[in-house]
C-alpha cells in the first residue's frame, strides 16, 4: 500500500446533485417476487434510489453541483485552476469529459482538466491526486468532480445489482491554505479482483455488438448482457472485510490518531450489510459511523461526499471535524484518507430534471 501526506490544502466546500427520478425497490416485486425484494431491502437498507434517465449524464449532475457550489462560495469561475473528473460513466469515449465540463462551465483556458477512471474508491483517490497537484504550488483553487450514472448499465432483471445502484454527482472545492491541517492517504490495488465487479463489453477488449447487448439468463437465474454490470456480491464482501480495516489502521497510524480522535468514519456506501460488518469488525460505535443509503442506494464514487453532506452537514458547517474517509471496490481498488475539515460550505442537494443531450453542433 502507498502512504502519502499532503500539506497546505483545505476543503472549502462540497455540493451534490441527483437525478429527479426516484425508483422504489418495491416496484420490482413483479420481477423478483415479494420475498426477494423484502429480503434485499432489509439486508441492504436500500428502499429507493435516484436514477438517471437517458438524457442525464454524470457530467450534467456535476455541472449543476458546480454552479451551486461556486455561487455559495462566492468564487468566480475564472479563479479555478484545476478540474479533476473521476467517473466510470463518461460522456464520450473521447474527448475527456473533464474537457467537455470545462467548456460548459466556462472555466479559464489556464485551468488544467483531465479524467480519472475509478469507481468506489474514486473520491478518495481524486482527493489525493488533486491535493497533491495543488501542493506543488501550480494551482490555487481546484474542483474535484466525482460521480456515476451506473444505473444506466444495470440490467433491471439482475437482482445482484438492480435494487442497489443509484446515481449522483458530487463536486468538492479545494483551496491552498498554509494553515490547513495535513491530509494523510493510504491507497492500494489488487487487480486480481478485476472480474468480480465489471462491465465486460463496451471497451476495446470486447467491443459492443448485437451479441454483447443481448440479455440472457446467467447465474442464479439473473438476466443481463455483457454490456451490463456484473457484481459478485460474496467476493465484494470478502474483499471489503479483508482490506478496509487494514487501510484504515494504516491511515490512523500515519497521522497519529487513535479511534477516539476520529469524529466520524465515512465509508463508501456499498450496502448496510457490509457497512455494519465493517463497523463491528473495527469496533466503531454507531454514532461515529454514518449510513446514508436508504434513499440513495450505492452511488459509487459519490457516496462518500453525499454521506458527508446529508449526514454531517450541520457540524461541518460550524466546526472542524476529524474524519476517516474510505472508498473500496471495483478494481479491486481502495483508498483511505485521514483529514480535518470544516468549517466549510455545504450546499443544499440539487435535484436535476431531464436535460437536453449535449452533442457537438457539427455532428
Amino acid at each position: 500500500m502507498a502512504v502519502a501526506r499532503v500539506s497546505g490544502i483545505r476543503i472549502a466546500g462540497i455540493a451534490n446533485a441527483v437525478p429527479e427520478a426516484v425508483v422504489i425497490n418495491e416496484d420490482s416485486i413483479d420481477i423478483f417476487g415479494e420475498q426477494i425484494v423484502r429480503r434485499i431491502n432489509e439486508t441492504t437498507g436500500i428502499e429507493s434510489r435516484h436514477v438517471a434517465s437517458a438524457e442525464i449524464c454524470t457530467s450534467d449532475l456535476c455541472e449543476v453541483a458546480t454552479h451551486k457550489l461556486l455561487k455559495d462560495l462566492s468564487w468566480e469561475h475564472e479563479s479555478i485552476d484545476l478540474l479533476v473528473f473521476v467517473s466510470q460513466t463518461p460522456d464520450y469515449l473521447l474527448p475527456a469529459t473533464a474537457c467537455s465540463l470545462h467548456g460548459r462551465l466556462g472555466l479559464s483556458p489556464h485551468c488544467v482538466a483531465f479524467d480519472v477512471n475509478l469507481g468506489c474508491s474514486g473520491y478518495v483517490y481524486g482527493l489525493w491526486m488533486a491535493s497533491q497537484l495543488m501542493q506543488s504550488g501550480a494551482f490555487k483553487r481546484g474542483l474535484l468532480a466525482v460521480g456515476d450514472t451506473i444505473s444506466r448499465i444495470v440490467s433491471p432483471e439482475d437482482r445482484a445489482s438492480a435494487l442497489l445502484i443509484g446515481d449522483a454527482g458530487s463536486v468538492t472545492a479545494l483551496e491552498r491554505d498554509d494553515q490547513a491541517s495535513d491530509m494523510v492517504f493510504d491507497l492500494g490495488t489488487d487487480g486480481s479482483g478485476e472480474s468480480n465487479l465489471i462491465v465486460p463489453a463496451g471497451g476495446f477488449r470486447m467491443p459492443t455488438s448485437t451479441r454483447t447487448q443481448e440479455r440472457t439468463v446467467r447465474e442464479k437465474s439473473n438476466i443481463r448482457s455483457d454490456n451490463d454490470v456484473f457484481m459478485d456480491g460474496t467476493k465484494v464482501f470478502t474483499f471489503t472485510l479483508r482490506t478496509v480495516p487494514n487501510t484504515v489502521a494504516s491511515a490512523l497510524d500515519t497521522i497519529g490518531w487513535d479511534m477516539d480522535t476520529v469524529d466520524a468514519f465515512v465509508m463508501h456506501q456499498a450496502n448496510r450489510y457490509i457497512l455494519r460488518h465493517l463497523a463491528k469488525k473495527m469496533d466503531i460505535p454507531e454514532e461515529k459511523f454514518p449510513i446514508c443509503i436508504k434513499d440513495f442506494g450505492n452511488t459509487s464514487g459519490a457516496s462518500i461526499p453525499l454521506t458527508m453532506t446529508e449526514m454531517l452537514a450541520d457540524t461541518l458547517r460550524q466546526k472542524p471535524q476529524n474524519l476517516i474517509l474510505s472508498g473500496f471496490g471495483v478494481g479491486w481498488s481502495w483508498a483511505t484518507a485521514a483529514i480535518t475539515c470544516g468549517p466549510m460550505v455545504i450546499s443544499e442537494l440539487s435535484i436535476v430534471s431531464n436535460v437536453p443531450k449535449k452533442m457537438p453542433a457539427d455532428l
